[in-house]
């Protein structure tokens, strides 16, 4: 097997050889990614399906990835052209345009929650991109008791990537935690979708070598419902966002927000809508994910532990860990005091609109933001310092709820009256503020 040095050398032998400028080549690669999950379609399937339930195995990777393949596939010529610029005097018989160049060889490193579409869609983009890429499943490092989700990349099969891709890609099977040797081979660019500890890893082994990074992270995701809903509509898609895949999202609904009154009628139908998809014995469910690690599990259930709030929902004291509401909370509740990724939705109440965006404010840039609201407009007195940089002209102000809190907050994405459903859309950029992606985006990085 080649060492760690040899890998590099190999991948950046190939791509100075100009194989992977092409467009044809690149459209070779990315059909023959495509055939492969299509060829082993059922294989991937039956290893996910030991941790996820088989409709969520099914749309959050296989789909999510041949969907991204079909659109990079498609658009892919347009993305090589030429994109022309506007001219000045001076250059106005020239032909001034901006051309972009494949930058070199990238290490991918993936997480365990979804570890073939997190994996693959950055690889896609660089395959389209022209690039050379190295490969890391994060499930493979941090989590060793995990055998399920690995053994599709563990497993000899005559359609493996590096069949597939000799010269362009490279799968590496790490054993261990992201080591310092992994990332002190100095790549051209570095793409990571993992926690913010993994991350302050890659950026300052990169930084030794200004190497560029992107970073795809979490965080605490707010929901927010305000005034007049439907609250069965509310309550069927919060639980279904909010426990796919037993919230290990990065884009999950991490806590809601809303009225005593909204919660008071909310709670029930959470619970109605739980015992409708999961049954009366949720851990008995085949339709309910598995929490990755016995780690994980533990830290969920030391949260539960530590938390002043009340459970409105089910819990279980063995896994796999039961959809769970906690109520009565403050701000300051040891299930707020970091991203929870797992199955448990803590409800805060608040009094007026104002007072849910300021709450938002207060917290870091979430990567996503969802609104529940049927209001189609919210009375409030301008006077009121926080909405005094609005420089309204009269007594009160008329605004749609949703446009209010959108332009009142900041977030990566945003979704009204539904969750993560953004995510299904390659076309929409994703990612937090300042550095959001979509194929074509990923293409130009």
């Amino acid at each position: 097997m080649e060492s760690q040095s040899q890998m590099v050398a190999r991948l950046r032998a190939a791509f100075r050889s100009g194989v992977t400028v092409p467009e044809e080549f690149r459209r070779t690669q990315l059909t023959g990614l495509m055939s492969m999950i299509k060829d082993n379609e059922d294989q991937i399937t039956d290893a996910l399906h030991r941790d996820l339930p088989k409709f969520e195995a099914v749309l959050s990777e296989i789909e999510i990835v041949l969907n991204e393949l079909y659109h990079s596939i498609s658009n892919l010529a347009r993305w090589m052209q030429p994109e022309y610029v506007s001219k000045s005097l001076a250059t106005k018989l020239d032909d001034c345009f901006i051309r972009r160049e494949p930058l070199g060889v990238v290490l991918i490193i993936g997480p365990w929650n979804y570890p073939l579409q997190l994996l693959i869609l950055p690889l896609i983009s660089a395959i389209a991109a022209g690039i050379c890429a190295s490969v890391a499943g994060m499930v493979l490092r941090i989590n060793g008791g995990k055998p399920h989700r690995t053994s599709l990349r563990t497993d000899p099969n005559p359609r493996s990537a590096e069949t597939i891709f000799p010269t362009c890609v490279s799968q590496k099977l790490p054993k261990n935690t992201t080591t310092q040797r992994d990332l002190n081979n100095i790549l051209e660019t570095k793409t990571s979708m993992s926690s913010q500890a993994v991350a302050r890893s890659v950026v300052q082994a990169a930084s030794v070598h200004l190497t560029p990074v992107t970073l795809e992270l979490g965080g605490k995701c707010p929901c927010l419902i305000y005034g007049r809903i439907n609250i069965t509509a509310a309550a069927r898609r919060l639980v279904w966002a909010k426990y796919f895949n037993a919230g290990q999202s990065c884009v999950a609904p991490d806590y809601l927000l809303c009225t005593k009154a909204v919660r008071d009628a909310l709670v029930p139908a959470l619970r109605e809508i739980l015992e409708e998809f999961y049954g009366k014995e949720p851990k008995e469910s085949p339709d309910v994910s598995r929490i990755v690690s016995d780690r994980h599990w533990t830290r969920l259930m030391e949260l539960l532990k530590k938390t002043a709030g009340t459970t409105a929902g089910a819990v279980t004291s063995s896994r796999p860990a039961a959809p769970t509401v906690v109520v009565d909370l403050q701000e300051d509740d040891a299930l707020m005091g970091q991203e929870i990724f797992g199955p448990i939705l803590p409800i805060l109440t608040v009094e007026t609109l104002e007072e849910g965006i300021a709450f938002i404010n207060r917290k870091e840039k979430p990567l996503a933001l969802y609104v529940f609201s049927d209001e189609s407009s919210v009375r409030h007195a301008p006077h009121a310092a926080r909405w005094q940089t609005r420089r309204l002209q009269s007594r009160f102000v008329s605004l749609k709820v949703v446009k209010t809190v959108m332009e009142n907050t900041s977030s990566g994405g945003f979704c009204s009256n539904d969750a993560i459903i953004h995510m299904t859309l390659p076309s929409l950029p994703f990612g937090g503020v300042g550095g959001c992606s979509d194929a074509s985006k990923m293409f130009s990085s």
